[in-house]
């Protein structure tokens, strides 16, 4: 799993495992009768057997794979992006969730680590759990000097890579911090908790889009907070909004619809706060709710299923709706947070 971008996930130049296995948390994560899923339950079923890199960690049921619930260390993929020396940006964690419930903060302590020792690279890291993700670096930003990665610096085999923790801006400038959500309720519980967490750039992956958001109340800098301040507990006022929105429908088999009125909100909401916005697929089940002939000649090179009054299904040659050539002009926006 070194390299996915092939699977679909352009937003990132190369995937870093250093974990394996995870639990679902929320509807985003697949309906209970088998509607869309978890891509990562996907892939780790093929290699589930015995002996293999997943054995023990997700098991088939009657409505598709599901996790076991059991995380596991990687230690033979921790410092792989030691070894990378183009600069790259890098998801952690693709199989997995960094700030999962079982997984030790000495884990997640060996990985920053390494993410700080290799400041060439952009980390990503997304969760579906930023009680978590607060908490845990909090308590790093208390200690400051950052101690606590520092004793496992000997993982670059460098004799002076202890010494780089003394000098470290933070929080790390490298390490981008993002949330997944699927709706509103779930943009509503975890954005708020990101935006409290420190780090130099946030991000939220609205994906898979389930239904529509609103997210310009933390796209817009301080001045909404100012007015809603009695929101947020002392010491957790966020200074500034998102600094980028990654949008994409779901794929596999039983996705679940997405409207692309949804992304169209999404790519204007972001236009008006002047924050990045990257369209990532508009899924296997693209859906107009209201198909004009503009837009139908807008996309004219493409097959429609029509659904009465006056929408339709897009059918794309794309089983992921990835394709941005196949795409509405106005979709085809990809922009990385500074």
């Amino acid at each position: 799993m070194a390299d996915q971008r092939r699977g679909g996930i352009s937003w990132t130049d190369d995937t870093w495992n250093p974990i394996r296995g995870c639990s679902r948390v929320s509807p985003g994560c697949g309906g209970p009768q088998g509607q869309g899923g978890c891509y990562a339950e996907r892939f780790a079923i093929r290699l589930s057997g015995s002996g293999q890199s997943y054995e023990g960690l997700v098991r088939s049921t009657s409505n598709g794979p599901r996790w076991t619930g059991e995380v596991r260390f990687v230690e033979d993929a921790l410092n792989l992006p030691l070894r990378w020396k183009k600069p790259r940006r890098i998801f952690v964690n693709s199989m997995s969730d960094l700030f999962h419930e079982k997984v030790p903060d000495e884990w997640i302590d060996r990985i920053f680590a390494v993410m700080a020792l290799a400041p060439q690279h952009t980390f990503q890291v997304l969760t579906k759990r930023p009680e978590r993700m607060r908490a845990y670096l909090e308590q790093v930003s208390d200690e400051r000097d950052m101690q606590r990665w520092a004793r496992w610096a000997d993982i670059a085999k460098s004799p002076c890579a202890a010494g780089i923790f003394d000098e470290l801006d933070w929080p790390i400038a490298n390490a981008h911090l993002g949330v997944s959500v699927e709706d509103q309720p779930t943009a509503d519980a975890r954005i708020p908790l990101l935006l409290q967490t420190p780090a130099v750039v946030r991000f939220v992956s609205y994906e898979p889009m389930l239904a529509a958001v609103d997210f310009s109340r933390w796209l817009s800098p301080c001045s909404y907070y100012c007015d809603h301040e009695q929101q947020y507990p002392a010491g957790h006022h966020p200074e500034r909004g998102l600094d980028g929105l990654i949008c994409g429908g779901e794929s596999g088999p039983h996705a679940r619809p997405c409207d692309l009125a949804w992304i169209r909100s999404v790519v204007a909401q972001c236009r008006a706060a002047g924050v990045r916005a990257f369209v990532k697929q508009l899924g296997a089940r693209p859906f107009f709710a209201n198909l004009s002939e503009e837009m139908r000649a807008c996309v004219r090179r493409i097959d429609f299923r029509s659904v009465p009054p006056s929408g339709g299904y897009l059918i794309l040659r794309d089983r992921a709706g990835a394709d941005p050539s196949e795409w509405p002009g106005d979709l085809r926006v990809r922009e990385w947070p500074r």
